[in-house]
């Protein structure tokens, strides 16, 4: 018998200064931290993950992470999106078997969020991508579904089958509920975040955008359009407030909420 490959796991933080919505991104402050060396942090926490690397193209950006304490991979500049940046990432690092996908402005993200999707990746080798998900109850559900009723964008709903395999993302409240408020319908909130395997991980990198990757703005489907399974793990935050920053703005709600809640760390 051949010897059993040791599962390793990377965390990954795609992280690039030329953002349209918000340049410099990444070194923006946050009460007293720059965001890049929060999130690195938050990834530093995690346990089950062996090794944690920074992915951009910016020289001025990696000499400052590396001044911090952070391992840096050097990424072609014409990297589509945050996956593609982890995919080519993934080639310099072929000796893990997982590549976790920690964006750098998920600021408000628990490292215990990132533990429980690892574990769950670890016990099953047979899962390809795992994502995690929240169940909405409460103020939390009734809150998503007023902004959504005034035209938000912002939150992706997931549903998945009985094996906890994605059947559809959606902007959209899915499932759809005929009867107002109905207590009984299952509502998840998908937290975009992603655990490839090194294999799936390239394959996934080179398919074509999908005809509902497309129409919703959510590249995730551009697995299931492909029959890529994606295991959605329910996780628990504890309390904690999800966030992250995409506008200037809201580094204001970020800070407010670190000032109302503690530091995450």
């Amino acid at each position: 018998m051949g010897a059993i490959m040791t599962e390793s796991a990377l965390i990954v933080i795609p992280a690039r200064m030329a953002s349209t919505r918000f340049p410099n991104k990444p070194m923006a402050t946050i009460t007293g931290k720059t965001m890049l060396e929060r999130v690195w942090a938050i990834a530093k926490a995690v346990g089950p993950a062996n090794d944690v690397v920074i992915a951009t193209d910016d020289e001025v950006l990696a000499k400052f992470a590396r001044g911090f304490g952070a391992k840096v991979l050097m990424t072609s500049p014409y990297c589509p999106t945050g996956t593609d940046r982890v995919a080519e990432a993934a080639l310099q690092e072929s000796h893990h078997s997982i590549f976790f996908s920690l964006q750098g402005d998920a600021v408000l993200t628990p490292p215990w969020v990132v533990e429980q999707v690892l574990n769950v990746m670890l016990k099953d080798p047979d899962i390809q991508i795992a994502t995690p998900a929240v169940k909405l109850t409460g103020s939390a559900l009734k809150d998503f579904v007023e902004s959504k009723r005034g035209g938000s964008s912002s939150g992706t709903t997931v549903v998945f089958d009985k094996n906890g395999d994605a059947m559809y993302f959606s902007k959209s409240i899915i499932p759809f509920d005929r009867d107002e408020m109905n207590p009984e319908r299952p509502i998840f909130r998908h937290i975009g975040l992603y655990g490839y395997r090194m294999q799936t991980l390239q394959v996934l990198s080179q398919l074509p955008e999908g005809v509902f990757e497309k129409a919703e703005k959510l590249e995730q489907l551009r697995a299931l359009e492909n029959k890529i399974p994606i295991r959605v793990v329910e996780v628990d935050y504890r309390g904690r407030t999800h966030g992250s920053v995409d506008r200037p703005e809201d580094v204001k709600f970020v800070e407010s909420v670190i000032a109302k809640e503690g530091e995450l760390l």
